[in-house]
């Protein structure tokens, strides 16, 4: 695996949808943190067309603290629009762990406070808008640190 994406309690199936659909084409792991604002039975995600789920490593935890346990010499960073930190000025590692808040409120306020110096954020201009799609977000964190990876296993 390339990098591991985490979820935290994602709301928007079709998001979800499309960040798997980057996972499978990336060689990365993705991870979700209930509760989930939807169903992940097969007969949703047929109607929905995920055909490519069947090819994504995927694992489901109740909470952040069971993800961080399994997994507690991993490193982790944190996408947040409240971080100082770009998310291109970190050098990613392979195996990394890169968790996304959910669509409406972001991270939780404790991990953005006890993570602060590893949240990570992707510059936007000031706008009324809140921020950029989840999705769209993933793609460009995940992409910049394949990159600095080299694009592994990828052509």
């Amino acid at each position: 695996m390339n990098l591991n994406i985490v979820l935290f309690q994602p709301e928007i199936p079709q998001n979800t949808g499309n960040i798997a659909r980057t996972c499978v084409l990336t060689d990365s792991s993705l991870h979700l943190i209930k509760p989930l604002g939807f169903s992940l039975d097969e007969k949703h995600l047929r109607r929905a067309g995920l055909d490519y789920w069947p090819y994504l490593d995927l694992h489901l935890y109740d909470s952040f603290e069971e993800l961080k346990e399994k997994y507690k010499e991993a490193n982790f960073y944190f996408s947040s629009t409240h971080a100082v930190n770009s998310y291109a000025d970190v050098g990613y590692k392979q195996g990394d762990f890169i968790v996304f808040g959910r669509e409406s409120k972001g991270l939780p306020d404790y991990i953005r406070e006890d993570y602060a110096d590893k949240c990570i954020r992707v510059p936007m201009v000031q706008s009324s808008t809140r921020s950029l799609n989840l999705s769209n977000t993933v793609a460009i964190v995940a992409y910049e640190a394949l990159r600095q990876l080299d694009f592994p296993n990828m052509k």
